[in-house]
């Protein structure tokens, strides 16, 4: 849990600058707690305020995105009672984001999601969520090819996978090294983008040294 935690951590630039008007103002708030956030319940209320900013602004899309990836990560993290459930609630908010604009960060999350609902029950989902969440990897990277998060999340998937499946250093290493380089590059639109993924790529490179 730590780990998903410091990973959580790094979702935003903690030196968010002070935007003019409401909308900004609130979501720079909900990213720094976000950011400050150390266990599943700081999670959760970080992840309420952005479904109440959504609420409110019901034409942009990144209160959806945000809320959608905390549900997601409380779902892998096996946070509350059931995790399919929040992870079918991470559906509805990502697909609430997804009719707004249709990108390469709303499919990250929904390859999450997929993953989140495969690991509820490993050996019964394997076939049905394993190819869904890389048809949506697949998707975010011809939908934004500067974008590093969909090599991220396929390095860290392999790198949890036993060789035996595909899986080892042998496929993930070249994915997040492909992915550091992108990290170089990618420079976020504006400071309420997203920005996370670095570690999980740094994670698996010093793993397969």
């Amino acid at each position: 849990m730590k780990t998903i935690i410091t990973i959580i951590a790094t979702f935003i630039i903690l030196n968010v600058q002070a935007q003019p008007g409401k909308y900004e103002a609130a979501m720079g708030a909900a990213l720094q707690e976000l950011g400050s956030a150390n266990d599943a319940n700081s999670l959760t209320a970080a992840g309420m305020k952005f479904e109440r900013i959504a609420d409110a602004e019901k034409t942009q899309w990144l209160p959806y995105y945000y809320a959608a990836l905390v549900k997601a990560r409380l779902s892998l993290m096996k946070a509350g009672d059931d995790p399919d459930v929040l992870a079918d609630e991470a559906t509805v908010l990502a697909d609430k984001g997804i009719a707004l604009q249709n990108n390469s960060e709303l499919s990250c999350v929904k390859s999450m999601i997929a993953t989140a609902k495969m690991l509820v029950d490993p050996s019964a989902r394997w076939m049905q969520y394993s190819e869904e969440m890389n048809k949506y990897l697949e998707i975010a990277k011809k939908q934004d090819t500067t974008n590093p998060r969909p090599y991220t999340l396929q390095a860290n998937n392999l790198i949890n996978t036993p060789e035996q499946f595909g899986g080892g250093c042998s496929t993930a290493l070249p994915l997040a090294q492909k992915a550091e380089v992108l990290y170089t590059a990618f420079k976020p639109s504006d400071a309420l983008n997203p920005v996370w993924g670095k570690e999980m790529v740094e994670r698996v490179i010093t793993k397969c040294k």
